[in-house]
């Protein structure tokens, strides 16, 4: 087996070199047998390949596998026999493995193809953040990292302000095109008569007012990415149009005759129902299944409300308004009561008039709409809880020096609050460590009072 291999070398090097991205084959004992020029550019060291186990050589180049708590394809597809697909992250960045088996005659697993996508850290790092912990998030999120390094033309569906924009520069920072423009089409904002001008350009005299050559959103995305957003709402006498554009890569600018190409990566997103629109004639069928080649679904916020604490914290971070607030734990716990019919979009909105109208530190829960503070599964009271503190601390009936007055206040909440201190030191606003602090001085100083 071995003198075969040394002599089959040579082919399976050349006919792994036709894949453009790191390709290696490999034995079930995880050795490399041969790998082609791309794979020996991002992986060589100098030392040669072939021998080696494939995890130390992904290992030393950043890319952990098993050992990092990563999946191993090759582990997989040798049990189950079909192709593995999985995305690891390490300190280089995350790599996408394609892992096909190779059989003999006797239908007998001998070999392991392996395609390797790499995205660099430092891409990974500036791709908008996705935030999020649920298990529906989660899996939205893996989508998008299977997606992105490939060139499948991608649908994203969900409702209105779920967050598809930012899922789409997501995918496109991920992307082989994460260099080149990313193009977005609001065609719910485009009225019919400029669709075609506005996508497509114009030549100068092409209609009245034209009085210049206008680039149109199609070509300004050329090497990069065209994000259709509410691709359902584009008039279906321009459908055809589109169509023609994404099955040739060819347009023509209104009022030109020469045909222009363009290449880009697609990516589209609606809230509408295309499937139900097909079947009513409203959206071309052809086009249709031309977009859904990866369709992504981004589930609504009411059914990820574990992630309304990471989402707000978030939100404020980006408001210019709220720089220096914090959500009390009140409002907190209102705020995953909700449904938010109008999803993220509406999570912000919300957080922006709350920070609007709050005057110290933290967000209250009265700094919230009235019909959130009255919703059902709140806890009695609890919109006006803060409110009471702040007309009366417990035990101050004049005004007295502040020092004195943390001190009561401890001492107060230390007796009354029936949780542990790390929950205290949340519903305080303060750190464990500061409140453990606060406490040994309060206990030192109590001490020292009732000495004789």
């Amino acid at each position: 087996m071995t003198d075969l291999l040394k002599q089959l070398r040579p082919e399976m090097t050349s006919l792994l070199n036709c894949f453009s991205v790191p390709a290696v084959l490999l034995c079930s004992d995880y050795t490399v047998l041969a790998a082609n020029q791309a794979y020996r550019r991002v992986f060589g060291d100098g030392k040669p390949l072939q021998g080696r186990r494939c995890y130390e050589i992904m290992a030393e180049a950043g890319y952990t596998c098993r050992q990092g708590g990563n999946h191993c394809p090759l582990d997989s597809c040798q049990r189950s026999g079909t192709d593995q697909h999985v995305v690891h992250s390490g300190t280089s960045g995350n790599a996408q493995i394609d892992l096909y088996p190779i059989r003999n005659d006797n239908a007998e697993i001998v070999y392991f193809l392996e395609l390797l996508i790499l995205v660099p850290q430092s891409v990974a790092q500036s791709a908008p953040a996705m935030v999020g912990n649920s298990p529906a998030w989660q899996d939205v999120t893996a989508l998008i990292r299977r997606a992105a390094p490939s060139e499948a033309v991608v649908l994203l569906l969900g409702e209105s302000g779920t967050g598809k924009e930012l899922a789409a520069a997501a995918i496109h920072q991920g992307s082989r095109v994460r260099n080149g423009p990313f193009v977005a089409v609001d065609c719910s904002g485009l009225p019919e008569t400029l669709f075609e001008s506005e996508l497509f350009g114009h030549e100068k005299g092409a209609f009245t007012g034209a009085h210049s050559r206008k680039i149109g959103l199609v070509e300004a995305a050329d090497s990069g990415t065209l994000f259709l957003d509410e691709i359902g709402d584009v008039p279906l006498s321009l459908q055809v149009k589109l169509l023609r554009l994404l099955e040739t890569g060819y347009f023509r600018r209104v009022g030109g005759v020469e045909p222009i190409r363009s290449q880009f990566r697609l990516i589209s997103a609606t809230h509408r129902p295309l499937e139900r629109m097909v079947e009513e004639e409203r959206f071309r069928q052809d086009l249709y299944y031309r977009l859904n080649t990866f369709p992504i679904v981004l589930p609504a916020l009411r059914e990820r409300l574990e992630d309304i604490p990471p989402l707000a914290e978030a939100i404020l971070q980006r408001l210019p308004v709220a720089k220096g607030l914090q959500l009390h734990a009140d409002t907190l716990d209102i705020l995953q009561l909700y449904d938010y019919p109008g999803n993220i979009r509406e999570l912000r909105n919300i957080l922006e008039r709350a920070a609007l109208l709050a005057d110290d530190v933290w967000i209250l829960p009265e700094h919230l709409p009235t019909n959130l503070q009255h919703l059902p599964g709140q806890k009695p009271g609890t919109a006006n809880v803060v409110s009471a503190r702040r007309s009366s601390v417990p035990g101050v009936a004049e005004i007295i020096p502040l020092a004195e007055l943390e001190e009561q206040y401890l001492r107060w909440a230390r007796g009354s609050y029936g949780g542990d201190r790390r929950s205290l030191a949340q519903r305080l606003g303060v750190s464990e460590r500061t409140l453990y602090r606060k406490l040994d001085a309060l206990r030192s100083h109590t001490e020292h009072v009732v000495e004789p």
